[in-house]
């Protein structure tokens, strides 16, 4: 039992499944699921849909704060990689067309690869401060998708395109696809490779690893493209869900989400050990309480600040030491005696 209780994945999983409670008490249709026209609907499959953007970027991230980074341009990459496909596939005479579709995906992703080694080489091998490094592309970032979409909401009619963030497969939304494929490629690099180790020993001690023949730039370098890579696909799921990319709102505050999410799930900020699966439940917990939150009606205007409330219970709750605090307190509280008595004994 004790064993379970101490999982790293224990809370996360406690407070997703106290989540799905409270709005299944709230909402009892709330686990239904119904197929129509060959698709699954349901406030488990939005979920899931919605969530997917967030879980790629959170992916991500995961791996640049294992090697005690931090990558605060990821919501301008994916505006800028939305942008981008959009722009490409409006100038199109025929917009389902596959070729112009390959295009605009393909130099979406090469672009978000681009931006992601942008970042890496200023932490790499200008030895930046990972956030200073990439404020710079977070800030510029944003108005570099202003420019792309001319200030304006670029939208298409591409049914193909459209597919990506709102299609289904198998009766599930593709977007689910998109991330088991990402997240299976991350899972297999980094447990059963020697990556994995890499990355941990770079973000414990990036001299030790270096002085053990570990190449630390190197792999800094790849967790910062990677992250660029999952922002720029969460750019074309986002982007697609809903025909149009809008440079100034997409992916706002997404680079705030995702490192929630990652400490959700049990990754430290101050690198090492990491855990891919715990990050998907931390970006599923923020989902479903984004869903929550609207589902209960709370006013928009205090929608950030009942968010930030309950993750900040959420953290408190993962925390040893905080429950080692309160479970010492509650023992004081209840039981004075027998402390005193341990007093004088010893």
């Amino acid at each position: 039992m004790k064993k379970i209780y101490t999982h790293h994945l224990f809370w996360p999983l406690s407070v997703l499944g106290a989540l799905l409670l409270f709005n299944l008490f709230y909402s009892p249709d709330f686990f239904s699921i119904v197929v129509r026209g060959g698709h699954l609907y349901g406030s488990l499959i939005d979920i899931l849909n919605f969530g997917a953007p967030l879980i790629l970027v959170a992916v991500g991230m995961t791996l640049v704060v294992a090697t005690k980074g931090i990558d605060l341009s990821v919501g301008s990459i994916v505006a800028i990689s939305g942008a981008v496909a959009c722009l490409i596939i409006s100038k199109g005479s025929d917009q389902n067309a596959l070729g112009l579709l390959l295009t605009a995906i393909l130099t979406s992703l090469a672009l978000a690869v681009v931006l992601g080694l942008w970042n890496g080489l200023l932490v790499a091998a200008a030895g930046v401060q990972p956030i200073i490094a990439t404020l710079i592309l977070m800030v510029a970032g944003r108005g570099i998708a202003q420019l792309v979409t001319g200030g304006q909401i670029i939208t298409v009619s591409s049914s193909s395109y459209k597919f990506l963030g709102a299609g289904s497969l198998a009766t599930l939304p593709f977007s689910i696809f998109i991330v088991a494929v990402v997240l299976l490629i991350a899972l297999l690099l980094t447990r059963k490779t020697a990556l994995g180790l890499f990355i941990e020993a770079v973000g414990c001690n990036p001299k030790a690893s270096l002085l053990s023949g570990i190449r630390s730039n190197a792999v800094i370098l790849s967790v910062y493209i990677f992250c660029g890579l999952c922002a720029g696909t969460a750019g074309l799921l986002l982007s697609s869900n809903v025909s149009s990319a809008d440079g100034n709102n997409a992916g706002l505050w997404y680079e705030l989400d995702a490192i929630l999410a990652v400490v959700i799930g049990g990754t430290s900020l101050n690198g090492g050990r990491f855990y891919l699966l715990g990050t998907v439940i931390g970006a599923l917990i923020i989902q479903t309480l984004t869903t929550t939150i609207y589902m209960i009606g709370v006013p928009p205007e205090i929608t950030l600040v009942v968010k930030a409330f309950v993750v900040l219970a959420v953290c408190l709750i993962q925390s040893e030491a905080f429950r080692a605090a309160i479970a010492s307190r509650w023992k004081t509280r209840h039981y004075p005696m027998e402390k005193e008595s341990a007093r004088h004994v010893s």
